[in-house]
């Protein structure tokens, strides 16, 4: 829609025209209240023009009560729509914003979490059940501790591994 100001004066009435017109087709409208609407809406036509862009002032600033209150155990209340989310980053993804940025917007502390405790508390017990973290623990060799490797273990130096053997004899009696 264009401005208000660089229009002709002729267009703003037609404008004005088919927005009541659409507005009467939709909605029941006294007639005593028909000049009432026009007028609304004219009014609402000419501030258009007159309007600044409002720029964040910083004034966003969350108090350390609304903090508190913002930090639940199931759920965390964001600053920007005060709905409860279990994690902010996705929210706050599709605003554009970082963690960081919500942080330095709403003037909260670097510690201040982005996930909720139950879903942080969740997360960690599917990873332990899984074994997730483990991998190192399971896969040291039994020698570790001694600084020796497997096949340098004492009981195993200078022999062959049964599998090893019995492959070889194997192949030493299908050679003609």
């Amino acid at each position: 829609m264009e401005d208000t100001k660089h229009m002709p004066a002729g267009s703003s009435i037609e404008l004005m025209a088919d927005l009541v017109a659409a507005y009467v087709s939709n909605n029941t409208v006294p007639v005593s209240e028909l000049p009432n609407v026009i007028a609304s809406v004219h009014a609402a036509l000419s501030r258009l023009g007159n309007e600044t862009a409002v720029e964040p002032t910083g004034s966003e600033k969350a108090t350390a009560a609304q903090m508190r209150k913002s930090i639940t155990p199931d759920a965390l209340i964001s600053f920007i729509d005060g709905k409860r989310y279990k994690t902010l980053k996705r929210h706050l993804a599709g605003r554009g914003l970082t963690m960081e940025a919500y942080r330095a917007r709403y003037g909260l502390p670097s510690d201040y979490p982005s996930n909720s405790a139950s879903y942080s508390a969740q997360r960690s017990e599917l990873a332990r059940s899984l074994g997730l973290g483990q991998q190192r623990r399971k896969a040291a060799p039994k020698g570790a501790d001694t600084g020796e490797t497997i096949s340098e273990a004492p009981e195993t130096r200078g022999r062959k591994s049964k599998a090893v053997e019995s492959s070889e004899a194997t192949l030493e009696g299908s050679w003609p």
